[in-house]
């Protein structure tokens, strides 16, 4: 006796053509294919994205293949499972009815499996005398049979995707970090060049990426990235061989002038004489920027000096010098001071010394109008050699230690620091500095 194999599901679902293409994929099967289930399973979690599956038709689907008992799914039939709805929902972690149903018809619909409903619309077997299921009406696995390699396919080229889009974000990690350094090597390094058109170029190709970007435009920004990473890196590398080939120059010819000691005629060393002598007897300009410490100043100083800032910090807590200029550059936009001039300031004087100045600035802001236009006219005179950092400093040190004695405020300004109204010895225009302070700046040589 012959059972018509049910073609169209039970009650009002639709019959839909992509159930028709199912059905004829599944009829279409080699009888002598067979394949492993798990790994198919393990194909399709891979590629559901592609098929359009979702984690809970997933979890279904993997109690579907649970209840088939061999770990093989074979073309010669016998591929109908037909479980309960308390069976699958017991097996796919306890999941609601409505959630069971809603996403069993998902995975009709991506074509993972097909409903085999009885006239009813219950799923039960039929078995023959033998004890062997003739008629089986329940959810038919033969699809996932007979698109094995197509899930394979797709698992591979989803693998690959993940991959070359983990690549292009190392990618552009790396170009970012490297143009970074690079930049700020080339100013801490005083090497001749548009540092800001680099700059400049750089954030209008990192402002162009998006919080989320698909794999193609990565790429696309990283290649613009590779491009400025090369010249940036050519630029550094031409000036390193420049340098190179300088040092080689000099080094031969003091080595040619020194190895006879004798080629320097008599009149030659008169003349060389008489012109040391004029230059010592000249004089060579002198004024308090130059005469103030070339140390670098301490950073426990500067914070003494300029608590406010501690305030910006990330914690609360500065501890490198790093850590300050970060202060720094989040005080930046709080006190109106534009990035074109911090990066002129930082171009001039140095990320740290245009820390400690700005620093600085925000510690007396009652007693300044334009902060941004002060850091400038300070950049000016940097600039000139007519700016240090040492008795804005001091000022501020001096003003805390009298504060701190009940002597008031310090009487002194280092609004004209860069002229040198106010030194680190004192004079007729500036306060006294502490004996204490004083003694430990002579031990340590900051006075020199």
């Amino acid at each position: 006796m012959v059972t018509h194999i049910s073609t169209t599901p039970f009650g009002r679902r639709p019959m839909t053509l992509g159930l028709i293409a199912s059905q004829a994929a599944a009829k279409a099967i080699d009888r002598n294919t067979t394949v492993p289930k798990w790994q198919v399973f393990r194909d399709i979690r891979e590629a559901r994205s592609a098929i359009g599956a979702t984690d809970r038709a997933l979890a279904i689907l993997n109690a579907l293949l649970s209840f088939h008992r061999d770990d093989e799914l074979s073309g010669e039939g016998g591929l109908v499972v037909f479980p309960s709805n308390e069976q699958l929902i017991h097996r796919a972690n306890g999941m609601s009815p409505a959630t069971l149903r809603r996403h069993l018809s998902v995975l009709v619909t991506c074509g993972l499996v097909i409903r085999r409903d009885s006239p009813n619309g219950k799923r039960f077997a039929r078995k023959g005398e033998g004890g062997q299921i003739e008629q089986a009406y329940g959810f038919d696995l033969s699809p996932i049979v007979a698109r094995a390699q197509e899930f394979k396919q797709l698992a591979g080229a989803v693998q690959a995707e993940r991959k070359a889009y983990r690549l292009v974000k190392e990618r552009l990690t790396i170009c970012r970090r490297d143009i970074v350094k690079m930049i700020e090597a080339g100013l801490n390094e005083d090497v001749p060049a548009d540092w800001r058109r680099f700059q400049r170029q750089f954030e209008t190709i990192v402002g162009r990426l998006p919080r989320t970007a698909s794999r193609q435009v990565l790429e696309s920004i990283a290649d613009e990235l590779e491009d400025l990473w090369a010249q940036v890196h050519q630029l550094l590398e031409t000036f390193v061989k420049s340098q190179d080939s300088n040092a080689n120059e000099s080094h031969s010819e003091r080595h040619i002038q020194n190895s006879n000691p004798d080629f320097i005629s008599n009149d030659e060393t008169k003349t060389s004489s008489g012109n040391k002598t004029e230059a010592s007897s000249s004089g060579a300009p002198h004024d308090n920027v130059r005469s103030l410490p070339k140390r670098d100043m301490p950073l426990a100083m500067v914070l003494d000096a300029c608590p406010e800032l501690l305030t910006m910090a990330r914690g609360g807590q500065i501890r490198t010098w790093r850590d300050f200029v970060a202060a720094a550059e989040l005080a930046r936009p709080h006190m109106g001071i534009s990035p074109s001039a911090w990066q002129e300031a930082v171009g001039v004087m140095g990320p740290e010394k245009a820390a400690i100045t700005v620093a600085a600035i925000l510690q007396r802001t009652d007693q300044i109008n334009s902060l941004g236009g002060y850091l400038r006219n300070l950049t000016e005179r940097a600039r000139g050699g007519q700016f240090s950092v040492w008795p804005m400093i001091m000022a501020l040190l001096r003003a805390r230690l009298d504060a701190q004695a009940g002597t008031g405020p310090a009487k002194s300004s280092w609004s004209d620091v860069g002229e040198g109204s106010e030194s680190v010895d004192g004079g007729s225009n500036s306060a006294e500095i502490s004996e204490a302070l004083l003694l430990s700046m002579k031990k340590k040589g900051w006075d020199r």
